[in-house]
């Protein structure tokens, strides 16, 4: 069972910076692609960038440019460094496989974009 523990969420006003992490229980981290996730009160659980395993990135429209993807397959970790927060960046970010056939998902980690 893989498991997925999502941290370094927080309370952050417009402008701020976060980094994400995501700790990944799976002996296969670097063949496989990875996201990132995030789903806000009331909506559905949306993509926000992937990685693939030749490290190539992708975004969405929404984050391009303010977000970067990261992985250390030694760590079996992704990163996610946000920068220039806006509030409708407040959700609760989540990886999992990218871009789906997703396993359970983690607890995910809360970030709050306050002004």
């Amino acid at each position: 069972q893989v498991q997925f523990v999502e941290s370094g969420g927080g309370l952050v006003q417009p402008g701020g910076s976060l980094r994400l992490s995501c700790a990944v229980s799976t002996a296969a981290f670097d063949i496989r692609d990875m996201g990132w996730f995030r789903q806000a009160p009331g909506k559905q659980r949306e993509l926000v960038a992937g990685i693939d395993r030749r490290y190539s990135e992708h975004y969405t429209e929404i984050v391009k440019g303010r977000f970067t993807i990261s992985r250390d397959n030694a760590k079996k970790t992704v990163y996610l460094q946000m920068n220039s927060l806006k509030p409708e960046d407040t959700a609760v970010y989540y990886c999992n496989w990218f871009p789906d056939n997703f396993d359970s998902w983690g607890q995910g980690t809360q970030v709050t974009v306050f002004s």
